[in-house]
């Protein structure tokens, strides 16, 4: 029993001890060392080929999002002086449409499939109706705006 009380002093002494240390080292005025700047990396990593890569692939990947939008949308260059404008144009099939362009007066009405173009009919140059006017190609915001509200109302329709 004697060795149990003698280990139990000491253990209490090397307390006592480091805890006296602790508190004299607490006590001593610190001269701050100089911070050194880490050094920049010498290699990329391939966590930094990673994220650059799917970066890249995000870029990518929104343009060709906003360029499938304007094709699915119908949006088409901006510019008053074209030669050939399109006018109307109507889905007849999955790849076929019937598409009216008005070329130097004389309205044109084409029947496009995948492969080849034919013109069907002729007629002189009529004035557009007023309602076509947002649809057109000057006024891009008027074209998804008139867009949107025939989704809209089409979803309002549809519902229980």
């Amino acid at each position: 029993m004697n060795l149990a009380r003698a280990s139990s002093l000491f253990a209490r002494a090397i307390a006592l001890l480091a805890l006296g240390l602790h508190a004299a080292h607490a006590a001593l005025p610190t001269v701050p060392t100089p911070v050194r700047e880490a050094a920049p990396p010498s290699a990329v990593g391939g966590a930094g080929l990673l994220q650059a890569g799917f970066g890249m692939a995000a870029v990518v990947g929104l343009i060709f999002l906003c360029a499938w939008l304007a094709r699915r949308f119908g949006l088409q260059r901006l510019g008053g002086g074209q030669v050939v404008k399109v006018v109307s144009t109507a889905m007849v099939g999955p790849r076929e449409r019937v598409v009216v362009v008005e070329v130097a007066g004389q309205w044109l009405v084409l029947g496009v499939t995948g492969s080849q173009v034919n013109t069907l009919h002729t007629l002189p140059a009529q004035a557009t109706p007023s309602v076509a006017t947002p649809m057109s190609a000057q006024n891009p915001m008027g074209l998804f705006a008139q867009k949107l509200r025939d989704s809209l109302a089409g979803k309002a329709r549809t519902a229980p």
